[in-house]
């Protein structure tokens, strides 16, 4: 058993990059689809979401694909 229990390492980083492309796929059709018709506070709600899924998308990969299995 490794460090950190036993973790399948690309399934995480499949699901967490996945998960945060979609993030910012929803983030990015939701602000520019509605951005006339919506409260300022959604329209924030979805600019927060690109930029939370582009975090993920760059640090997911490089944590659980990179760092993590090499610290075991």
């Amino acid at each position: 058993m490794g460090r950190y229990g036993s973790i399948d390492y690309p399934a995480v980083v499949k699901t967490g990059t996945l998960a945060s492309l979609a993030l910012v796929a929803i983030g990015f059709a939701g602000a520019a689809l509605g951005a006339s018709t919506l409260p300022a506070w959604s329209v924030s709600l979805f600019t927060d979401a690109e930029a939370v899924g582009a975090l993920g998308v760059l640090f997911v990969p490089f944590v659980f694909g990179v760092v993590l299995p090499l610290t075991e």
